[in-house]
């Protein structure tokens, strides 16, 4: 990825790259924070301006409909790729080609066509970022030029041919650029190495978050058989009793089971409702739209509901062994 720092990105320049022998192909890039306007709700998009060669480039995937084409960006064409999980969000489906927006580009809300869905997370600058930001929609760069009043390019993205190596190529293409300008007038950017790098970084994140939830968790059962045992306790005298009665082993441990399990479900519950409406408030101030995983949810409470089963066993049989004449004697 080639941006510029100090001097122009146009059509000379990403003519120069296409023709230097260890490129594949290049594709000019224009870049835009923004909002889009789904049934007049508000969601805040990166809006990328492409071309044509943007499924070989970067890698998008198509889910449905088509990709720009030479005519979409010769005539500026007001025609949008969106994102899926965008698409079915808003309209419950990704089956949308044909349907209309508004987009706000350049200060002007203006009606955008739908005539492509890409598949969320396809994509190299997706792959980048699209987890910690809004969501990516796409135009001909064209289009975005003209919205911006700009004839230049934001930056330029460049497919290197097979088996080329990325390290030498980034140096060759920077030296070829700075021959017609001051040195650091560009920076190229490898958007396969930052991938990797922030990949490890994740890594690193998603160990230790693990390790931090394994002894949550852990904790969390202690504190339930910590409980389920005070229950024991406080109820010698009734558990007595029963067994007194012909309460057999299996019924006292079915009750305490029972019990540590409506105490974590109660628990996983009030940590669920208590986490999404946190996450909505903090997604309401930095003005992202929270989409819900009621997969996640559901998953989240089975294994809460395993947790306290795995911790509740050990009271549970611990009431089941108490020998009524004892029990009685205790009080």
């Amino acid at each position: 990825m080639l941006k510029n720092s100090s001097a122009s990105l146009a059509h000379k320049e990403l003519q120069e790259i296409q023709s230097l022998s260890y490129v594949e192909n290049a594709m000019p890039l224009m870049f835009e924070s923004t909002d889009v306007y789904i049934h007049e709700e508000r969601s805040p998009i990166y809006l990328w301006g492409i071309d044509k060669s943007a499924k070989d480039v970067i890698h998008l995937e198509l889910m449905d409909g088509r990709f720009f084409n030479t005519g979409d960006v010769s005539s500026y064409a007001k025609t949008c790729l969106i994102d899926q999980k965008l698409a079915v969000s808003a309209y419950g489906t990704d089956k949308v080609v044909g349907k209309k927006l508004t987009i706000n580009s350049g200060g002007i809300n203006e009606r955008y066509q739908i005539i492509g869905v890409v598949k969320t997370g396809s994509g190299l600058l997706e792959n980048m970022m699209g987890d910690y930001i809004p969501t990516f929609m796409y135009i001909p760069y064209t289009t975005l030029q003209d919205n911006l009043n700009t004839g230049n390019f934001s930056q330029i993205a460049v497919r290197l041919k097979p088996d080329y190596d990325s390290e030498e190529a980034s140096d060759k293409l920077l030296h070829t650029m700075e021959r017609h300008t001051v040195t650091g007038a560009y920076t190229v950017t490898n958007l396969a190495k930052q991938k990797e790098n922030l990949g490890n970084i994740i890594g690193i994140f998603t160990l230790v978050l693990t390790c931090v939830g394994i002894i949550s968790l852990f904790v969390a059962g202690l504190s339930i058989m910590n409980v389920m045992l005070a229950a024991v306790t406080e109820r010698t005298r009734e558990i007595g009793i029963k067994k007194a009665l012909g309460a057999p082993k299996r019924m006292i441990v079915g009750e305490f089971l029972w019990e540590a399990v409506l105490i974590t479900l109660i628990g996983s519950t009030v940590g669920i409702i208590s986490g999404t409406l946190l996450s909505w408030i903090g997604a309401g101030l930095l003005g992202l739209t929270l989409v819900p995983r009621i997969d996640i949810m559901i998953g989240v409470i089975l294994f809460s509901l395993g947790i306290g089963v795995i911790f509740g066993i050990y009271p549970a049989m611990k009431a089941a062994r108490l020998r009524p004449v004892e029990a009685l004697r205790t009080y």
